[in-house]
């Protein structure tokens, strides 16, 4: 008995018809949207027709690829790619780092770090060490997850208010995403993360604008809400993947508390990189 799998797609047509049916789209529906005609398309898919560059790249538009994804389709039709694609330590990314740290230490006392598309932790402010005193010393392996850091039960609702429940619009956020950009990667750590969400929703009355969480401290409890923000127009990979997370106090009390945990700092609390 033998099991055929479908073979990743590698050339220009097979990733545009790929990414077509990813949008759902027809060939009909993209050629009448990318204004070419359903011929000419169908010569692009079956490589009969080599592309040019510009068509490329406005059928990636169309399509709404993710940035890595018209560097790959350009790179196929043999042409350079559009983005750059660089690690986050290099030298290409050094002024982004610097401002990026400067934002981060801007942030204290209140928890701030940087995560890539994934959630893995790749910058932190000395307060966000707060968020992972007293977890489970495996979750601390790196790469530090902070998806999994905050629905695991030996993650931050070990230390917090916070539940699995309280991620639950985020992950399924992120579950759409890993769809429709066909991030295997991505799906997989949703999948895993899923699986510590509740079977239902909570149905009580909201009263509160925002979900916040009473992180334990050992100076008493801070209560605290969550805004998560992206840079406004990468133009590279990496970047386009970046997310900044901060921690604001809930209130007047809890922002007084940060500050005094901020004064004095507990060395015992911070991640080894």
């Amino acid at each position: 008995m033998s099991v055929t799998t479908e073979r990743e797609p590698q050339s220009v047509g097979e990733l545009i018809r790929f990414w077509r049916r990813c949008r759902r789209f027809s060939q009909l529906e993209l050629a009448l949207d990318a204004s070419l005609s359903t011929k000419h398309l169908s010569f692009v898919e079956t490589g009969r027709s080599r592309p040019s560059r510009q068509l490329l790249i406005h059928l990636a538009q169309r399509l709404d690829l993710p940035m890595a994804e018209r560097n790959r389709l350009l790179l196929a039709g043999g042409f350079a790619p559009p983005y750059l694609d660089e690690p986050y330590d290099g030298a290409v990314m050094r002024p982004l780092r610097e401002s990026l740290q400067r934002l981060l230490d801007a942030h204290q006392p209140n928890p701030a770090l940087i995560v890539d598309g994934l959630w893995n932790l790749i910058e932190a402010n000395p307060a966000a060490s707060l968020l992972w005193d007293g977890v489970d010393a495996a979750l601390l392996e790196p790469p530090i997850n902070m998806l999994r850091l905050a629905v695991h039960p030996d993650g931050l609702p070990r230390i917090s208010s916070m539940t699995a429940a309280c991620n639950t619009p985020l992950i399924h956020r992120l579950g759409r995403e890993s769809r429709d950009n066909a991030d295997g990667a991505l799906g997989e750590l949703v999948d895993e993360i899923a699986s510590y969400l509740p079977p239902e929703p909570p149905d009580g009355p909201v009263n509160q604008p925002v979900v916040s969480l009473d992180l334990q401290t050992r100076l008493g409890d801070v209560s605290l809400f969550t805004i998560i923000a992206t840079l406004g127009a990468p133009l590279e990979v990496t970047a386009a993947n970046l997310a900044i997370e901060t921690f604001l106090p809930a209130d007047a009390g809890s922002a007084a508390r940060l500050r005094e945990l901020a004064e004095s700092p507990d060395p015992g609390t911070a991640v080894q990189d």
